[in-house]
C-alpha cells in the first residue's frame, strides 16, 4: 500500500480479499507523462498547484528512459473554443475551472521544463483518462509495449484514471510516486493507496530509474 495510514482493520481487509499483489514488470515500457501542463503544474492557472518537484523527477525519469529506447508519451487535456464556452462536453459543468484548457493557450502547453524530444509521442484528450477517446492503446501496442509508467497530474484524477484504463488495457503498470502530484495531499494520498490496491504498483523514482537501467541498452 501507499505511505497513507488507514489502520490495522483496513489492511487486513484488503488482504483477506487479494489485493495489492506485485504487478509484472515487462521487458518493453513506455512512459505516459499524463497532463504535465502549464495549467496543471503552474498555481497562477484555474486549476493549477506548484508541481515544481513533480516536474523534476519526471524529468529525472525521462532522462533514464532514453538510453533504453523506452517510448515517451506526452498528454494534454485540450477544448476547442466551442467545447470550453457551450454544453457538449459535460465533464465541464462539473469542473468549470477547466474551461480556460483552450486550445493554444499558455494553461494547455506542456510544462518547458519538461526535457521533451522530437520522437516523443503527443496525445490530445477531453476527458480523464489519457486511453477514453484516444489513440493511445493502439500507439503503445504498435511500439510493442508491456508496461506503462504513468506520471502527471491529478494523482485523484487524470492520473488515477490512466492508471484504471492502463490495467484494463492490458498493460502493467508502475506509478513513481514522486512522479505525480495534486492540489490536495488527502486525494493524493488515498489515490495513491488505492492505485496501489488495485490496478498497479506505487513504488519509488529510485526504483523506477533502477528498472529503467536495468533494461538492454541500445546501439550507439
Amino acid at each position: 500500500m501507499s505511505d497513507a495510514g488507514y489502520g490495522q482493520e483496513t489492511n487486513r481487509t484488503y488482504e483477506r480479499a487479494g489485493f495489492g499483489a506485485p504487478v509484472r514488470r515487462g521487458s518493453r515500457p513506455a512512459l505516459v507523462i499524463v497532463d504535465l501542463t502549464r495549467g496543471f503544474t503552474e498555481p497562477g492557472f484555474p486549476s493549477g498547484a506548484d508541481l515544481t518537484q513533480v516536474v523534476g523527477a519526471t524529468g529525472e525519469l525521462i532522462a533514464a528512459a532514453r538510453p533504453a529506447d523506452v517510448p515517451v508519451v506526452f498528454t494534454a487535456i485540450s477544448y476547442t473554443p466551442a467545447e470550453a464556452a457551450g454544453d457538449a462536453v459535460t465533464w465541464l459543468h462539473k469542473a468549470q475551472g477547466m474551461r480556460s484548457l483552450v486550445e493554444g493557450s499558455e494553461e494547455v502547453a506542456l510544462d518547458p521544463r519538461l526535457p521533451r524530444e522530437p520522437q516523443d509521442h503527443l496525445i490530445v484528450k477531453k476527458g480523464a483518462s489519457a486511453f477514453f477517446g484516444t489513440s493511445l492503446a493502439a500507439l503503445l501496442t504498435g511500439l510493442g509495449c508491456d508496461t506503462v509508467l504513468v506520471c502527471g497530474a491529478t494523482t485523484s484524477g487524470c492520473v488515477r484514471a490512466t492508471a484504471v484504463d492502463a490495467v484494463q488495457s492490458g498493460f502493467s503498470v508502475l506509478v513513481p510516486r514522486e512522479c505525480v502530484g495534486d492540489r490536495a495531499p488527502g486525494p493524493h494520498e488515498a489515490s495513491l493507496f488505492d492505485i496501489q490496491a488495485k490496478y498497479g504498483d506505487v513504488i519509488g523514482v529510485k526504483e523506477a530509474v533502477g528498472y529503467l537501467d536495468g533494461l538492454p541498452r541500445t546501439a550507439p
